[in-house]
């Protein structure tokens, strides 16, 4: 199957008073239409910088993006974000204070008919099961619960690909693995292709068809969780993935009461 998603060999810098600092180097994958694919690595090792580029907020250096074999970003070109028909959804969701849930969904579809508009937030607000909540404002709802509209309103304008930044990052461990469960449902029933950014394993595990272990600015192994676990290319990787597990266990031990 053909990748919709190429990222070519691509390298990003930031400027400084001391000139550039290289921040991704030469990373390279493939993702194919309708999979999940995962960025995993610690802070700092430029996961999110690839996930801006992606989305058009960060130039490159060199290499290519392209989604659907049309090319988005190389040295010197670049389509503007609102052109490459690519949705994100923010760690702290983004959601409008002042508006109801369903109003929240429809903000991206302004200039769409309005008798699609309603038919498209009628469809996701059953989608994510909300609703029961088209009327409430993003305060009185849950963390989880807000969640969901910031993951229907990035769905509403039917994007060719839909990037995640820590998603769930502001949620407690048990809804975190919940909700990353739920989402891979909602992107495998609408056909979504999507790539996350997390430092959690047990969530990369938990959504992904692909993840690539980052270190130092490039992709170490991009694999199959499967593959991950039982084949790790290197020591850094097996020793990353099992200190992941070991922390996750020993999360899940504090939130039962087993651990001092």
């Amino acid at each position: 199957m053909t990748d919709l998603l190429t990222l070519d060999h691509i390298s990003l810098s930031y400027e400084t008073e001391g000139g550039l600092v290289p921040v991704v180097r030469d990373l390279s994958l493939g993702l194919e239409k309708g999979a999940i694919g995962c960025l995993l690595g610690a802070s700092g090792c430029g996961k999110t910088t690839v996930l801006r580029a992606i989305a058009g907020f960060e130039p490159l250096r060199a290499g290519r993006i392209l989604l659907g074999g049309a090319v988005l970003s190389e040295p010197g070109r670049q389509v503007a974000p609102e052109h490459r028909h690519v949705g994100m959804m923010f760690q702290d969701y983004a959601l409008f204070p002042h508006l109801s849930v369903e109003k929240n969904i429809a903000f991206g579809l302004r200039k769409r008919p309005k008798a699609w508009r309603e038919q498209r937030v009628k469809e996701l607000l059953a989608l994510t099961g909300l609703e029961g909540s088209a009327q409430r404002y993003p305060h009185e709802l849950s963390g989880g619960q807000q969640q969901r509209v910031a993951l229907a309103r990035a769905l509403a304008p039917e994007p060719e690909l839909l990037l995640l930044d820590e998603p769930f990052s502001n949620l407690d461990v048990d809804t975190r693995e919940r909700l990353a469960f739920e989402v891979r449902d909602i992107l495998k029933k609408t056909g979504h292709t999507a790539i996350l950014v997390t430092h959690n394993q047990a969530e990369a595990f938990a959504i992904a068809d692909k993840i690539g272990v980052m270190q130092a600015g490039t992709i170490v192994q991009w694999d199959t969780p499967y593959g991950l676990h039982h084949h790790p290319v290197n020591d850094y990787v097996a020793d990353f993935i099992k200190r992941e597990a070991l922390m996750a266990q020993r999360a899940q031990a504090y939130l039962r009461g087993e651990a001092s």
